[in-house]
């Protein structure tokens, strides 16, 4: 984005008075990690007040700031844009930015796989286009607006990841967004506290659609009947379905999996064998919906599969880590049933090492039913596949006592709060011929066991 100070006080449908001319190239809320020629929005909450900061701002760059007309004491000689509401200024601005750019936007939502599906298919389009996505977690009504008005002028494509807690939120950031492709990638059952059922959060999800394009497709799970159930009620609405079942526009079998990743067989819309250095039948399952997207864009099917053999994720999402003699697969940004019933299910069946280690925090924001949700862990795992599992936190005590008849103390570990007693436990029984699944909602923090492992 390249805008004088004029341009963006039109777009706010405010009369400038000052430093008309001052060139703004990009957003910043955070003085930490603000770049020369960045526009700082100061917001004001109850612990802190962001226009504290502002001075700080351009004295690291800032090219102008926003500041609220009801804020006292404005500092003196410095381009300042005055707003009665910065979240609200944030969002017009992105409206109006999304408007007038020319690049063809996608948006990604789902329970699970969200952040995965997003790299995949950035990294597919890399190749042939200028390609901007979601940095980190900016996906909801603040990080998405600063994704938008980050996005170089001559960016091509927009892969916007959308996230959400509740009803009317996917649906705010769609209509500011207006994909011209959507993906759902799934449905699971994060949220459910906020949600009440599955099929709350496939309504919820499927709010996407409302900020579709006219034109656009949706893209999403067809093995999902909550999903097939929505679109048979939409019968205007253009579709693709991926998946493992025979009914899908795109579908995956024989998938084989080594150190180096995955192997698959596609054939619909897409016929061959591909390969992504990444594991797991669930991040196949993302590919696909990353492939039709490419393929709706206009590439060749050999360009797709070249493009796939370089893609990669963002950390701590089924990542191959090597420490010392051990390999972990660090899948710990964040858990929920679906997910985590699909990592434990692909560590039992790959042939990577011999000695499968199960390393389970807590899962969050389940509701109600989050006993029942951990107590039904025990059914995927297979003590059979399974050596060694140990559990981290208060509510994975639901699965450990449903475990302790299947394994004996030696191979069953339990801790509520303590790293060190999980990081001792590898210290002492790991070794070459294992592989170890670390993996929890994020507020568990479960990749401190790995760096503690590393650090011993």
């Amino acid at each position: 984005m390249k805008k004088n100070l004029q341009q963006l006080a039109t777009w706010l449908k405010i009369e400038q008075q000052l430093f008309q001319d001052t060139i703004v190239t990009g957003i910043s809320i955070d003085t930490r990690t603000i770049q020369p020629g960045d526009l700082f929005i100061p917001f004001r909450g109850e612990a802190v007040n962001g226009h504290r900061f502002v001075e700080q701002a351009f004295e690291k760059g800032a090219a102008a700031s926003l500041w609220m007309k009801d804020e006292p004491n404005p500092p003196a000689n410095y381009p300042l844009i005055f707003i009665d509401d910065p979240e609200v200024a944030l969002q017009e601005m992105a409206i109006a930015y999304r408007n007038e750019h020319q690049a063809t936007f996608i948006g990604i939502t789902g329970s699970n796989g969200k952040t995965s599906s997003k790299d995949i298919l950035a990294s597919a389009l890399a190749p042939y286009y200028k390609v901007q996505k979601t940095i980190g977690n900016f996906n909801n009504q603040l990080g998405l607006p600063i994704t938008i008005l980050q996005l170089d002028e001559d960016t091509e494509i927009s892969v916007l990841e959308m996230g959400m807690s509740g009803f009317g939120e996917i649906e705010y950031l769609t209509k500011l967004a207006r994909p011209h492709y959507a993906i759902i990638t799934n449905i699971g059952e994060a949220h459910m506290q906020d949600l009440g059922s599955r099929e709350g959060i496939a309504q919820a999800k499927f709010e996407v659609v409302q900020g579709l394009e006219p034109d656009g497709i949706l893209f999403f799970d067809g093995d999902e009947p909550l999903l097939q159930q929505l679109i048979a009620k939409n019968e205007n609405l253009q579709t693709q379905s991926f998946g493992f079942t025979k009914e899908q526009n795109l579908i995956a079998s024989n998938i084989h999996t080594s150190e180096s990743g995955s192997h698959f067989h596609v054939e619909g819309l897409i016929d061959g064998d591909f390969f992504i250095s990444v594991l797991g039948e669930h991040q196949v399952k993302n590919t696909l919906s990353a492939m039709l997207v490419s393929k709706a864009l206009g590439l060749t099917d050999e360009q797709i599969r070249t493009a796939l053999k370089q893609a990669t994720l963002t950390d701590m999402r089924m990542q191959l880590m090597p420490v010392g003699n051990k390999l972990f697969i660090n899948d710990a940004y964040n858990a929920a049933p679906t997910s985590m019933h699909a990592a434990i299910h692909f560590i039992q069946q790959t042939e990577i090492r011999d000695e499968k280690w199960l390393v389970l925090g807590d899962m969050l924001e389940l509701g109600q039913d989050e006993q029942r949700y951990h107590e039904e862990i025990a059914k995927v795992i297979d003590s059979d596949k399974t050596t060694y599992v140990c559990l981290f936190g208060p509510r994975m005590k639901w699965l450990y006592e449903k475990l302790q008849t299947v394994f004996d103390e030696q191979h069953l570990l339990y801790t509520e709060e303590d790293y060190a007693i999980i990081i001792e436990k590898i210290k002492l029984h790991a070794t070459k011929q294992s592989l170890l699944l670390v993996k929890g909602s994020r507020g568990m923090q479960l990749e401190n066991i790995i760096k503690g492992v590393e650090l011993a």
